[in-house]
């Protein structure tokens, strides 16, 4: 056999293998989460009743919850109605109005009313590179918590998300634990279910890799940090700009710290955020998050994320090919073997916050590699995403 065809054997058998195989690692990763979430949820933890026995004890930690906003009146009252439901009482709400025009400020307003230690924080300007990023260090900086949990102001957490996301910190070695966050089922057709489809599966990878100790991405919108850790890198101010601030957050927790990071899996802390309303929309919001993956300040990240793109790509963009190179199979075979096992890993430990839809699932599976695909080339080309009507670089 001439030794061309060696090579090209060994490098569509190879990429079969080494891709199939990433992936069942992966579920590994995902495994040893899952069975790490159900330690931490489970009994043993039990705060006190009253805000003001034991306050800031390891037992009874103070948490701060910590929001940006800009210009969100018409999206945040779902948010701030569950935040007011909340039953864990060693709690301090810090919202930063980011420069608002809008009746944000008076929404505010209203729910320090309805709850005891309300901070708002008002930016009269953003010098920015990254806006929500300075918001957040502004925010940070104000928190007297021992930890600090994140959401954002489209969002909507459950009734106990404080308490439950208290205790996946309760191991000290355990600096963030990172929270599931679902789309809400927007309407009918296609483009809604992949919506709700997309985000789960991101954070399923998710799952795998920070099993597996390399986290590398997070969700900044239900994410708990302990002070600690944040102290240990440098704090915020030393996190690089990046235009996913939750992921280099992350990435320098795990890379300049002892601390562990984690991954919840239960059903009792998922938050739900609201969809885009277009596809324009859609390809902005995930093309920042694919492109923070991609070019990412910290190299392991940009590694492993830029490799699983990749070699996506590669498999998809052979796919036009096999009618005419048949021996390509492989590539594209791997891909679908890959997202069959993320399809039913996702719905296995999310299904209860996914919409019902059964084999509408199977044209999600076929979709996710062909848009993961898509939103790499756009990256690499140097497409611009914009946020909160700024242009945001890699």
């Amino acid at each position: 056999m001439p030794i061309s065809m060696v090579l090209y054997n060994l490098f569509r058998f190879g990429f079969a293998l080494v891709f199939g195989g990433l992936h069942c690692a992966l579920m590994v990763g995902v495994f040893r989460e899952w069975r790490w979430d159900r330690r931490a949820a489970g009994p043993g933890y039990a705060p006190q009743d009253r805000a003001g026995e034991d306050a800031g004890t390891e037992e009874n930690p103070q948490v701060s919850v910590i929001i940006p906003l800009r210009n969100e009146a018409r999206r945040m009252a779902g948010l701030l109605e569950s935040l007011v439901g909340q039953d864990y009482p060693l709690t301090e709400f810090i919202f930063i109005d980011d420069r608002s025009s809008d009746g944000t400020a008076g929404l505010l307003r209203g729910f320090a009313e309805q709850r005891e230690g309300v901070m708002v924080i008002t930016l009269k300007e953003n010098p920015g590179p990254n806006h929500k990023q300075y918001a957040l260090n502004r925010g940070i900086e104000a928190a007297s918590g021992s930890l600090l949990l994140f959401t954002d102001a489209d969002c909507e957490v459950p009734p106990c998300w404080i308490r439950a996301m208290i205790r996946r910190m309760q191991d000290p070695r355990t600096g963030a634990a990172i929270g599931p966050v679902f789309k809400k089922y927007g309407g009918k057709g296609f483009f809604h279910l992949y919506q709700c489809f997309d985000h789960a599966i991101r954070y399923m990878y998710l799952v795998g890799s920070t099993g597996l100790g390399a986290a590398g991405g997070g969700f900044g919108n239900n994410l708990i940090l302990r002070r600690e850790a944040l102290q240990a890198i440098g704090g915020y101010g030393a996190i690089p700009p990046s235009p996913t601030e939750d992921a280099a957050l992350i990435s320098r927790i795990r890379s300049h710290s002892n601390y562990a990071i984690h991954s919840a899996c239960g059903s009792d802390v998922p938050v739900m955020t609201q969809g885009e309303s277009s596809w324009k929309d859609l390809i902005n919001q995930t093309l920042r998050w694919n492109n923070g993956g991609l070019f990412s300040p910290d190299r392991s990240t940009r590694l492993n994320f830029g490799f699983l793109m990749v070699t996506i790509s590669m498999g998809m963009l052979a796919i036009p090919l096999v009618p005419f190179i048949p021996s390509l199979w492989p590539l594209p075979g791997a891909v679908f073997f890959a997202m069959i096992l993320n399809t039913i890993a996702t719905l296995g430990l999310f299904r209860a916050s996914l919409p019902k839809k059964g084999a509408a699932y199977g044209l999600q599976l076929i979709f996710t590699p062909i848009y993961f695909t898509f939103l790499t080339i756009l990256g690499f080309f140097g497409i611009k995403v914009d946020w909160k009507g700024s242009r945001v670089s890699s």
